[in-house]
């Protein structure tokens, strides 16, 4: 038996979570076990000993897997066994990237891969809280250099109440749900999503986070001293010419810095002008020397870009466009731009547009969510596409990327709280951006709101987003909060902070930091700045369109939602789906069918009225209860010697007595020349409260005709004949 290392944290609640490790995994560079319950995620470390020639940044690769054994599970599919990662996956590995890779030495280049597999689970506890701290663990009692750790957790605010890291049920009830990642000493990430909360509750949020990751960072720091890791490894992945680097820093600078505080609004005439004076330095050099300096080159010119940039804003309050930090650029909107999307809008932000659509469907359109812990369905989808010609590219789009994955995401938080509860409709907004010098991801969210509202969708209020950015000295004595950043205030920041929000507060937000020694003043700034823009954009938001139209488009679907007992759902659909299906086919609409604890859910959706009406009408008359007194057209099913079967409602029968038919009396059912298939109408008399039989009258419905004479004598001549008998 081997004897492991543990490191155990409580949390507030009593609830205890342990760092273990020497069991698993022991050829990593560092391997841990974390686990909260029966909940254990195994997180590893391995990292190259020296950097490929002529890498200049750090190649980390975050890789977050659940495994389907690990809670019980076979996976689905015919090959039964784990496949590409999904889409939740993927975000639960961009937060953990986000949040260690500021925190590698800026001259480390060696390819570093961290993995965090789910090897235990009991559905109670949310592994993706622990994700962070396993893997920055993993670091911890590595020999791999890292100015960590690290540790995430889950903040959420259930009635009126932070709690570090609910259990799956529990964080239904919550109106803040956030994930934050940070140092002992700074927050490094957040996201997350809430129900109109203010800037203050935001705070409070994440300094509540930031006291608990405290003492994980501490428990790790412990962890590294036991395992005996407190050295890191030599490396040297950086060749350096400080005769270069002066050398373009004296001839370059100036210059940059005059390009910096020109006010050019154009990203590409600004683009070319920095490049030109790159390719200016380097002509003058020997052409052998600068080929084989090329990554120095472009590594220091880069360090000149920046600072130039860095101190146009911070000295002169210049940015690269000329705006104030406060300023947004120009917008202009337009709805209804796809006449044949159910709903479509155009959202233009400065050099960053956004085309999105709308298109609404039915239960059959819901997305089956299938992962280890999560089952069930998703009505409300939202898909972002970043092709390269948005940026200028030439290139082919293969595929969507995880930056495609995590600002969907983003924009999806944003905008879900505010689809009402009961919409019957599944909905889901396409975002394309059409070009991208800023956030793209918040000219998505101010389009999807615009899509929606074009679309009639009755949203609860209109979304607006904003990226803010930052820019510090290195003593954090000075800096500038930006609204509205461009691509390249958002490269060379420190701070990359999205914001997004109704009129009445916050409903998600994102941000990254990439600096140590943020303050929770420069944060409450820039929280509030954002409102400020927020609120801005919002009013261009409702000039365009104020509120949701008030009907659909023309050729959007319409439904109809009808509750039934559940024991009337087999009637609805009959032996083998016989008469669902030709509901279907008759009347042209689509029929979903859902079963729920006490009541059936009967969707009925159809392109058109007419279509519409009358499969709601067969709906109806299957699910109607039959009402003494009432009077219904039925149809003849078949016929008997004392009578004819009739079928009065849809899978109701009933039988018309021969005697029920007319007031004058039949002898056989010929006489009363009624055939198979005619229509006859009835009204119902009774309903036996024992058999459930149905007694049906023809006659009922006709007043009783005076007796004649004739009638008198014929009924006095069977009165003779019984007493002759």
């Amino acid at each position: 038996m081997i004897n492991a290392i543990t490191k155990t944290i409580e949390l507030s609640d009593g609830r205890t979570i342990t760092i273990e490790t020497g069991k698993l995994a022991k050829q990593a560079d560092g391997a841990v076990v974390v686990r909260m319950g029966n909940t254990m995620l195994l997180a590893t470390v391995c990292s190259a000993k020296d950097a490929v020639p002529g890498t200049d940044f750090m190649p980390l690769t975050v890789e977050y897997k659940e495994k389907y054994g690990a809670f019980g599970r076979f996976p689905g599919g015919f090959t039964k066994r784990e496949g590409r990662s999904s889409d939740y996956e993927i975000l639960i590995s961009r937060l953990v990237d986000r949040a260690l890779r500021p925190l590698f030495p800026d001259d480390y280049h060696a390819e570093t891969f961290v993995n965090v597999m789910l090897i235990s689970a009991d559905g109670v506890d949310q592994p993706d809280a622990l994700a962070g701290l396993a893997a920055s663990a993993a670091l911890a009692v590595s020999n791999i250099p890292f100015h960590g750790p690290i540790s995430e957790v889950r903040v959420a605010r259930i009635d009126g109440k932070f709690v570090i890291n609910p259990t799956f049920k529990d964080n239904e009830k919550a109106d803040i749900d956030i994930m934050v990642g940070a140092t002992y000493e700074n927050i490094m990430m957040v996201e997350g999503e809430m129900n109109e909360v203010s800037e203050a509750e935001m705070l409070d949020a994440l300094k509540f986070a930031h006291e608990a990751i405290k003492k994980q960072c501490i428990a790790q720091k412990e962890l590294t001293e036991m395992v005996g890791k407190t050295e890191k490894r030599v490396y040297c992945h950086e060749d350096k010419d400080e005769e270069l680097e002066k050398d373009i820093w004296a001839k370059c600078y100036d210059k940059a810095y005059a390009f910096a505080t020109s006010a050019n609004a154009d990203k590409h005439d600004r683009e070319e002008k920095f490049t030109t004076l790159k390719e200016e330095y380097i002509a003058a050099m020997d052409p052998e020397k600068a080929e084989e300096q090329a990554v120095m080159i472009d590594r220091y010119y880069n360090a000149v870009e920046k600072e130039a940039m860095r101190r146009a804003i911070l000295d002169e309050g210049k940015r690269l466009d000329g705006r104030k930090t406060t300023d947004i650029r120009p917008i202009w909107c337009e709805v209804g731009y796809l006449p044949g999307a159910h709903g479509s809008a155009i959202f233009t932000r400065g050099e960053t547009q956004s085309l999105t659509s709308v298109t609404l469907g039915t239960k059959q359109d819901e997305k089956l969510i299938d992962e280890v812990l999560i089952k069930g369905k998703e009505r409300f989808l939202l898909h972002y596409n970043f092709p390269p010609f948005s940026t200028g590219e030439a290139k082919a789009q293969r595929g969507v990327g995880r930056r495609e994955i995590g600002h969907g995401n983003l924009a999806h938080r944003a905008l879900s709280r505010m689809i009402p509860e009961d919409y019957p409709y599944v909905v889901r907004i396409v975002s394309d951006i059409m070009e991208s010098n800023g956030s793209s991801s918040m000219a998505t969210v101010c389009a999807g709101t615009l899509a929606l509202m074009d679309a009639g969708v009755k949203i609860k209020k209109p979304v607006s987003g904003i990226a803010m950015g930052l820019i510090t000295d290195k003593g954090n004595t000075k800096y500038a909060v930006l609204s509205d950043i461009l691509g390249d205030e958002d490269h060379l920041g420190d701070m990359d902070f999205k914001v997004t929000g109704t009129k009445d507060g916050i409903t998600a937000t994102q941000m990254d930091i990439k600096v140590d020694g943020l303050s929770y003043e420069i944060l409450e700034k820039a929280l509030n700045q954002a409102k400020q823009g927020r609120e801005h954009i919002l009013s261009k938001i409702t000039e365009t369109i104020a509120e949701p139209r008030a009907d659909l488009k023309d050729n959007a679907p319409r439904i109809v939602i009808i509750m039934v007992p559940k024991e009337m759902i087999g009637a609805i659909i009959g032996p083998g789906g016989k008469i669902i299906q030709d509901m279907q086919e008759k009347s042209g609409a689509t029929i979903s069918i859902e079963e729920t604890d006490k009541q059936g859910r009967v969707e009925i959706a159809a392109t058109n009225k007419v279509s519409l009406d009358d499969a709601v009408a067969r709906i109806k008359a299957i699910v109607a209860i039959p009402e003494v007194g009432e009077t219904y057209e039925a149809k003849v099913k078949s016929i008997m010697p004392y009578g004819a079967f009739v079928e009065f409602m849809a899978g109701k029968e009933g039988l018309l007595h021969i005697s029920e038919i007319d007031w004058k009396r039949f002898e056989t059912m010929e006489q009363t020349g009624i055939k198979e298939g005619d229509k006859i109408t009835v009204k119902l008399l009774d309903v036996d409260p024992k058999s459930g039989k149905f007694k049906l009258s023809h006659k009922a419905l006709f007043p009783k005709p005076e007796r004649t004479e004739e009638d008198k004598k014929r009924d006095e001549r069977r009165r003779d004949d019984r007493r002759e008998d």
